[in-house]
């Protein structure tokens, strides 16, 4: 056996993923709000970055007002010149900084500190409890039936359990429970619905056998608004039972929820389609995005070759890098987010004329093969990116959407099939609603071929209650 050293030529390839191409793809795939985040921790990080703020007007010489000129039609390719050359758009923008100086002048105030806090379940039933004045014992047992309870108002927890924790005995913690049960919101601390409801009844002054029976004993049958069963088991008219029905639909089952923690998100839209004319304009909503540039300062220290140490050379390098590479992403970043939305509007021209019923069957590789990248990149540009038009504000995601066949042969989206399916079901006659196969048949005689499955799924997917809970009498 011989062992010896041998070289050998193999040809491959591999996707190298360079710091640049690193930073792209980062920022492709943020929302606006993540954007600006990332922008203000390198203008933070980075000595080299500067924020190009808006120049105070001079009281001393005032500029000259241009005379209006006729209007030039701005194409694709004024916004954004593919063949821009970057350290020309970088010196351009360049400066030997700002110069600060120290004032007397006070910071604004914190606007967050006249925000109202909003006072949660937890909080307001511990108010409650301390204002009974309760001994040690009853405030242990008190405290963990708080922690305990779910976010609609429900304890989750066993009493012997409670018990247990406390080091105390389960009719002490039944005594305590029974106090809690009579605080603000009524309902509260209730093991169940039943038991949720009837305490609401209690607190009310509503003394109905009818209704206690029917929250007690048939709040299945009451769910499916099976009031025939009702009425034959409990022995009275159908039309007790739906005076005992209207009672009962003033009761709140989730008592909790009044005190959710949920706030309301706002979205900001990343891009602004309005109508000119024949015509729909796309425009960009750069608003709170930092515009960022390199400090000329740093820039010729290093190329001049300034006094300083080999280290603070190299850093300062690292950080031109990364501020130059930050720049062309955030470009770039706004040229594809651009490129995609004109080719969506592109396809779904009768979306923008009509609304929601001309929205036409469209996946990613269309948007891809128009113009000209990769599924991965249009995919990562209509996560969490918004567009307002002139029908609302929707995801960018919305408008790819499967298709659904047609009886002449042609192709239909299938937000379209659901908003066929709203409108028919907000049209139906309450006593007697449609079911899903009845559905199916009227969107078949609507030229639209779909399988009563694919409709119970959408109809789940619209919050659209079965046909059995929609009827009312």
């Amino acid at each position: 056996m011989v062992i010896e050293l041998q070289q050998n030529l193999r040809l491959q390839q591999q996707l190298v993923m360079t710091p640049q191409l690193q930073m792209a793809i980062k920022l492709l795939q943020l929302n606006r709000l993540e954007l600006v985040e990332i922008v203000r921790q390198e203008l933070e990080n980075n000595p080299t970055l500067e924020e190009n703020e808006s120049a105070d007007i001079s009281e001393e010489a005032p500029a000259a007002i241009p005379e209006p000129s006729s209007p030039k039609e701005v194409t694709m390719d004024d916004q954004f010149d593919n063949h821009l050359e970057w350290h020309h758009y970088i010196d351009e923008y360049s400066s030997t900084g700002k110069i600060h100086f120290e004032s007397e002048e006070k910071e604004a105030p914190n606007y967050e500190a006249f925000t109202a806090s909003k006072t949660s379940l937890a909080d307001h039933l511990r108010w409650q409890l301390l204002m009974t004045r309760p001994t040690a014992e009853e405030e242990m047992i008190g405290s963990l039936i708080i922690g305990n309870l779910n976010k609609f108002g429900y304890m989750d927890i066993p009493l012997e359990e409670i018990a247990r924790h406390a080091k105390s005995s389960e009719d002490k913690v039944k005594q305590v429970l029974a106090v809690m049960q009579t605080f603000d919101p009524p309902g509260i601390c209730a093991r169940d619905l039943s038991e949720c409801l009837l305490i609401q009844a209690g607190q009310l002054g509503i003394t109905s056998p009818l209704v206690i029976r029917i929250i007690r004993d048939h709040l299945k049958n009451l769910e499916n608004k099976r009031y025939q069963v009702i009425a034959k088991e409990l022995k009275t008219t159908i039309d007790a039972i739906i005076d005992a029905v209207e009672l009962i639909r003033g009761l709140d089952p989730r008592p909790g929820d009044r005190y959710g923690e949920d706030e309301q998100v706002y979205i900001t839209p990343d891009v602004y389609v309005h109508k000119e004319g024949d015509d729909y304009v796309v425009m960009l909503n750069d608003d709170d995005i930092p515009q960022v540039y390199i400090n000329s300062y740093y820039r010729k220290a290093v190329q001049r070759g300034e006094d300083i140490s080999r280290e603070t050379r190299s850093y300062l390098r690292d950080r031109l890098r990364s501020a130059e590479w930050l720049i062309k992403s955030i470009q770039q970043r706004r040229k594809t987010i651009f490129n995609v939305m004109v080719s969506i509007v592109k396809f779904q021209r009768d979306f923008f004329d009509y609304g929601i019923s001309g929205l036409k069957p469209m996946v990613l590789r269309d948007v891809a093969e128009d113009i000209s990248m990769h599924e991965s990149t249009i995919s990562r540009v209509t996560t969490n990116k918004y567009a307002h038009t002139p029908h609302g504000i929707f995801e960018l995601k919305f408008f790819f959407n499967s298709s659904i066949n047609r009886a002449d042969g042609d192709t239909m989206a299938s937000a379209s099939v659901q908003e066929e399916m709203r409108q028919i079901v907000a049209g139906e006659n309450h006593k007697k609603p449609y079911s899903d196969q009845k559905l199916s048949e009227i969107l078949e005689d609507r030229g639209i071929r779909i399988a009563r499955r694919t409709i119970a799924k959408y109809r789940e997917m619209m919050g659209i209650l079965p046909s059995c809970k929609r009827k009312q009498i």
